[in-house]
């Protein structure tokens, strides 16, 4: 195998390595963002059930 081949494959081995090392730092960012929302959408879950509660309490009181 020639030097310039070896050198090409060496290039190309040493992209192909950064390329996954973006991608897991990418995978990360996007578990962590995932995590973060997931709470945020439990929070206001739990605001609605609230909300929804203190309707409910109210409509209960009018009918009584």
């Amino acid at each position: 195998m020639s030097n310039e081949l070896f050198n090409r494959l060496e290039q190309k081995v040493t992209s192909a390595v950064e390329a996954l090392e973006l991608l897991k730092m990418e995978a990360e960012e996007l578990r962590e963002e995932n995590t973060r929302l997931k709470q945020e959408r439990e929070e206001w879950e739990r605001r609605l059930t609230g909300v929804l509660s203190k309707l409910d309490e109210i409509a209960s009181t009018e009918t009584a």
